[in-house]
């Protein structure tokens, strides 16, 4: 009888301990076998004319690393032990989070960036295009609000001055929250170039100079986002459409905007471009926010065409063509003529040149990498976080994603609740939803109440001379649990976080309806709403608790 040791390298738990034992165990020849993950070493007992090669052959083929405890090569380090060392793909909110943390806990992390650090939120997404929002909303009360002793006049724009201060605060927050991390802390190091994996512990960055560098980690991070998924239009790929990306630092406005598609981003920069004085019209494919409750759609369709946005639901686009000067839609019944195009139909996982084949590293039909709640993927020492996963695309979701990815790389147990994530669309009114919708119920199985409070019982919009949208809350039927809510008002964002504390804390319709909210607020509404399941809340007195 013989006994060998092996290192391992890449196990992140006791899971992975049992998963190489049940392995090694089913060779034959192998008398016994005794793997631990706190010593990353594999003990195993078996006859004399076993070769170690083929106990390391077995381990490697289950996605680890392995090699006699005797070579050459670093010991796998334990939970906080220096010398684990990271690779992380990317440098967006889910890379840095994750970056910071497992440097915290010790590791040598080497974040490797292709392009601009900082990845989409910061840099094209979330910043900018909150302040194009924003500053699109100004213009709009200028000419459009509800006070007659206010003298209403169209706002002038001067859209490259609003580019050039959105761009700088770009620039601010681009430097302050990733790059100054990456110059300051120490446990990090960047690599400029474009990795892809060559097997499930090396990457080669291909380096800005054509040069080459192999880089071998213990644990590998895949955080590298998404980009503008551009639907397989006749034509369309011929003309100088843009993109959001495009669309946010474009330095004058269109006449008239074209904007392709129906969810998040369509909505968003199509309201913005018509208040800052474009005219817009907006072609969905389906429905406006097709992934929402169709009352939240509905709500917000019948909103932006009050503000003279045009509007085509169900709309298939035939053909698109430029002559130089202007888009022409074919829908069919009718041709569409406008200056500019906006195509916002969707966003594509950035994980095409990563090699994941040669890794073992699987993902679905669109090319998001799968992930488990602990973001593991199918290689048990490779995780991804962010947007390039199947996860929902939120820069929140991705950092706190990013933060449990470095937990359990760094020997801890972290796992990631999206049961109860709110989730805003930033037009006005906003649209805002966290928990179940009566839909997602029936299937979980569960019989619900629901109520749906109009605006105009809100003394704040009241108030605001805005009573444009509803407050929608979803209960457990005969226990009053709250489940879900669903808001389409303004500061829709800001009511919601407080819907998802009542459903986490279980609280029921009746105990939220006796909460005390302060008065004036919004987010009062959705007190009354709750009153609105035991009492009819026209009756009350205007605070009546």
């Amino acid at each position: 009888m013989t006994t060998h040791v092996l290192r391992v390298t890449g196990m992140t738990c006791d899971h992975c301990a049992r998963s190489i034992e049940k392995a090694l165990s089913g060779i034959a020849g192998v008398i016994r076998v005794e793997v631990s993950y706190a010593s990353g070493q594999a003990r195993v007992e078996t006859a004399a004319d076993l070769p170690v090669s083929a106990l390391v052959g077995v381990v490697k083929a289950k996605g680890y690393g392995a090699e006699p405890a005797g070579s050459a090569g670093p010991a796998v380090p334990g939970k906080n032990e220096p010398g684990l060392r990271i690779a992380i793909i990317g440098t967006g909110s889910a890379a840095i989070a994750a970056a910071i943390r497992a440097a915290e806990e010790g590791a040598a992390v080497t974040v490797i960036e292709a392009g601009t650090i900082g990845g989409t939120c910061v840099n094209i997404g979330c910043v900018p295009s909150k302040i194009m929002i924003r500053a699109a909303h100004v213009a709009h009360l200028q000419s459009a609000h509800p006070f007659p002793g206010l003298k209403k006049q169209p706002a002038i724009v001067d859209r490259a001055a609003l580019v050039a201060q959105q761009q700088g605060r770009v620039s601010e927050l681009r430097y302050s929250k990733y790059e100054s991390i990456l110059e300051s802390n120490p446990g990090i190091s960047l690599e400029k170039g474009f990795a892809r994996f060559k097997d499930a512990h090396t990457l080669v960055v291909k380096k800005p100079d054509g040069g080459k560098k192999d880089l071998r980690a213990d644990r590998i991070l895949i955080a590298t986002g998404r980009a503008p998924a551009i639907p397989d239009t006749p034509g369309l790929k011929d003309t100088p459409y843009w993109t959001s990306t495009d669309a946010l630092v474009a330095a004058e406005l269109p006449q008239h905007l074209i904007v392709y598609g129906g969810s998040v981003v369509a909505v968003e920069l199509a309201q913005a471009f018509l208040r800052l004085g474009s005219r817009v019209t907006l072609v969905a494919r389906s429905r406006l926010l097709s992934g929402q409750d169709p009352a939240l759609g509905e709500g917000l369709k019948a909103v932006l065409e009050g503000e003279g946005m045009g509007i085509l639901t169900d709309a298939d686009v035939k053909n698109v063509r430029f002559d130089g000067k202007y888009f022409q839609i074919d829908l069919g019944s009718e041709t569409l003529k406008g200056d500019r195009l906006l195509v916002a139909t969707g966003r594509k996982p950035n994980t095409a040149g990563l090699d994941l084949d040669r890794a073992g590293v699987k993902t679905d039909g669109s090319g998001a990498v799968i992930v488990d709640d602990r973001m593991r993927t199918s290689v048990p020492h490779i995780y991804a976080a962010g947007d390039c996963t199947d996860q929902p695309q939120f820069v929140y979701v991705a950092a706190a994603a990013g933060t449990r990815a470095a937990v359990n790389m760094t020997g801890g147990d972290a796992t990631l609740d999206l049961s109860l994530m709110p989730a805003v669309v930033f037009t006005d009114p906003q649209v805002a939803t966290v928990g179940l919708g009566v839909a997602q119920s029936a299937k979980l199985g569960l019989e619900t109440d629901s109520r749906t409070l109009s605006l105009d019982n809100v003394p704040r919009a009241l108030a605001n001379y805005d009573t444009r949208g509803f407050i929608k809350l979803i209960a457990e039927k005969g226990t009053g649990r709250l489940l879900g809510a669903q808001v389409l008002a303004g500061e829709g964002g800001e009511i919601i976080q407080t819907a998802a504390l009542a459903i986490r804390n279980r609280m029921t319709v009746e105990e939220l309806a006796g909460q005390l909210f302060p008065y004036l607020t919004m987010v009062e509404g959705l007190k009354l709403c709750a009153q609105t399941f035991s009492k009819d809340v026209k009756q009350l007195s205007c605070c009546a608790g």
